[in-house]
């Protein structure tokens, strides 16, 4: 399930990713949008469907599926799915149906489908052959990431992060963006590794680090939440200190799971007295936590900033 996720943010990211591995020419690929949707009234889901922009009507509807893990059904739902929502399509676009395996053992196949196989409109393609690409693009070169061997996808990331930094921007992506794409694959694929430990890997710098999805998401819905949770008890009982109590008790949260993903169990000691910080001193250590290395780091800025009696 962590890799299908995986290929569909990839794919979210460089939806003409997709078009050039379905072979598919079209006068305007940055137009095409990424989405799941249901098929309305039945159970069947389309996990990875490219809208092509309304201007264009030889730009094909493309159905995109990954599959990570041996499904003997596959096949049989996935064209269902794609002849049930062409049929309720008015009017009925042009269509490609793009199919991911990481390797060739994984497919199931049934002789009930070979004609369908055989359309033209469809495509199954094999990651395990992408290593033989001479001049790989970018979008390639992160779904590489996906299948190689655990050692030399660290070395590859390792290598193209420094290619995209020498490049400065690479295609029309901001340049984050790609890097906290690639950190995330290897998350994933290092389990033993922590996220401090992959960002040291791949050269990441504290202005990286403040600028990822990751941060701004966390640390913008953390915020978000601890000035909702404090106005809402602010009301509640009529005083300026039940706003600033939510704020720091959401701001203490998200350190907490900054913490626990860099570093793992944090000791209690040390959580003791981050839950007793001030907002002010709070929102100070979300922000130089970044550039802890260690626990040892984290127990250090405590003895300077936090309450001793705590």
């Amino acid at each position: 399930m962590k890799t299908d996720n995986l290929f569909y943010r990839i794919f979210s990211t460089l939806p003409t990713l997709a078009l050039e591995l379905a072979g598919v020419t079209v006068a305007n690929p940055a137009g095409y949008g990424f989405r799941a949707e249901e098929v309305k009234q039945t159970a069947f889901r389309l996990d990875g469907l490219l809208i092509p922009p309304t201007d264009d009507p030889a730009a094909p509807l493309i159905f995109l599926e990954a599959q990570a893990q041996p499904d003997e059904d596959f096949y049989g739902r996935f064209f269902s799915e794609i002849f049930l929502y062409l049929y309720r399509c008015k009017p009925r676009p042009l269509w490609r149906a793009l199919v991911l395996y990481p390797r060739r053992a994984i497919e199931r196949l049934d002789p009930c489908y070979g004609s369908l196989l055989a359309l033209p409109e469809v495509r199954r393609v094999y990651l395990e052959d992408l290593a033989a690409v001479a001049a790989p693009s970018l979008g390639l070169q992160l779904l590489q990431l996906l299948v190689a061997a655990p050692q030399a996808a660290a070395e590859q990331a390792h290598r193209l992060t420094r290619q995209l930094r020498a490049a400065g921007k690479p295609s029309t992506l901001p340049l984050v963006e790609v890097l906290d794409l690639i950190e995330t694959i290897l998350v994933y694929r290092l389990p033993k590794l922590t996220r401090q430990e992959i960002q040291a890997m791949l050269g990441f710098t504290h202005a990286d680090l403040k600028k990822s999805v990751f941060y701004q998401e966390v640390f913008a819905e953390g915020r978000q939440e601890g000035r909702q949770e404090g106005r809402q008890e602010g009301r509640q009982e009529g005083r300026q200190e039940g706003r600033q109590e939510g704020r720091q008790e959401e701001c203490v949260a998200l350190i907490s799971r900054q913490l626990q993903r860099r570093f793992g169990r944090v000791p209690v000691k040390h959580a003791r007295k981050i839950r007793r910080l001030p907002l002010k001193i709070a929102e100070s250590l979300a922000e130089a936590l970044l550039d802890f290395q260690t626990v040892d780091d984290l127990a250090a800025w405590l003895d300077v900033h936090a309450d001793p009696a705590a």
